[in-house]
């Protein structure tokens, strides 16, 4: 079975369109030996580095330029951001 993992709400932030970050990840991140860097060399699914950027807060631009970032994530991203209006991402 193979269960993908969900796409994060967008949010906007400071004129960006942005994943809303879990505070919790990122605080680990920016408490961890390991940055972004030292994670892109370790041996993890597409799936779980596209979740991941997510769960750091990437603005949805940057995302759609990452190696491991699908067709089918972003295009889904993007349906979440037509369909709200920008009031509703605040």
């Amino acid at each position: 079975m193979n269960i993908e993992n969900p796409v994060q709400p967008l949010i906007w932030d400071n004129e960006i369109i942005r994943f809303k970050k879990n505070a919790i990840v990122r605080f680990l991140l920016d408490t961890s030996q390991y940055n972004l860097n030292k994670i892109a060399e370790m041996d993890f699914s597409d799936d779980d580095r596209e979740q991941f950027a997510q769960l750091i807060g990437y603005s949805l631009s940057g995302f759609s330029e990452l190696s491991y970032a699908t067709v089918e994530t972003i295009e889904q991203a993007e349906k979440q951001q037509i369909y709200k209006n920008t009031w509703d991402l605040k």
